[in-house]
């Protein structure tokens, strides 16, 4: 799969240029003009790595690295790419988080290769530290937040992550709706029908077959157990 790399960049010309010559170094891009809509982009997939502009409208580029750095357990790479060039920003950009700053103007090639380069410092890094938990074909890496099947990597929002990794925490019991979402989505109250979205969502992505899984089952009347070993039988409710 095509590693996905996250555009930031408010100047619609200079997020096409970057993303023309990602794509023609074999990657996959994705584009958003502010950092609110970069924090969306977040909520739905984790990019491998992540080129942030500084003076973006709305939240600042510093502001969104702090935020991400706060929140994500993943280490995504972030490139900064801006016109800000004086030592105290370059300092600042590195201090909070950034693994790279890149001044405009700057050549696309060159861009790109230090994208290269990043990640595979991160993919060296990664894979001598990585923890991870191994089920059938899959391995959730947990550092990175990320599924693989072999070499492959199983697309996962951030809260498929987070539903799929509550269950490797606590495989062979069975959990009810109720603590499932009070335990992932830290809500007492609140719409407990997702906990059957986000399962079914899992279920296409890690079962041969959804409606018949053997990792993630269904326990009748009492919630759901997670096994590991695709071996357990449904239990019923009596």
């Amino acid at each position: 799969m095509k590693q996905l790399i996250l555009v930031i960049e408010d100047i619609p010309e200079m997020s096409s240029l970057i993303s023309l010559y990602l794509q023609k170094a074999d990657m996959q891009t994705e584009i958003a003009g502010s950092a609110e809509e970069g924090l969306e982009a977040l909520k739905k997939q984790l990019p491998d790595l992540i080129i942030l502009d500084l003076n973006l409208p709305g939240m600042s580029g510093f502001d969104f690295l702090k935020r991400i750095r706060q929140e994500y357990t993943a280490t995504i790479p972030v490139i900064i790419v801006s016109a800000r060039d004086a030592d105290e920003d370059v300092i600042k950009g590195l201090d909070i988080g950034a693994d790279e700053f890149v001044t405009k103007p700057f050549s696309p090639r060159v861009l790109v290769a230090r994208v290269e380069a990043t990640l595979r410092r991160q993919a060296e890094t990664t894979a001598a530290a990585e923890a991870s938990y191994s089920f059938g074909p899959y391995a959730l890496l947990l550092n990175s937040c990320v599924l693989k099947k072999g070499s492959e990597k199983i697309p996962l929002s951030t809260k498929e992550y987070e539903v799929l990794e509550y269950f490797t925490r606590n495989e062979g019991k069975t959990l009810n709706p109720e603590k499932i979402y009070g335990d992932v989505w830290k809500a007492q109250y609140g719409d407990v029908t997702a906990v059957a979205v986000y399962v079914q969502r899992l279920r296409r992505k890690i079962e041969a077959d959804p409606s018949n899984p053997v990792y993630l089952k269904t326990v009748f009347g009492l919630g759901y157990v997670f096994d590991p070993k695709g071996s357990a039988p449904v239990i019923r409710q009596e």
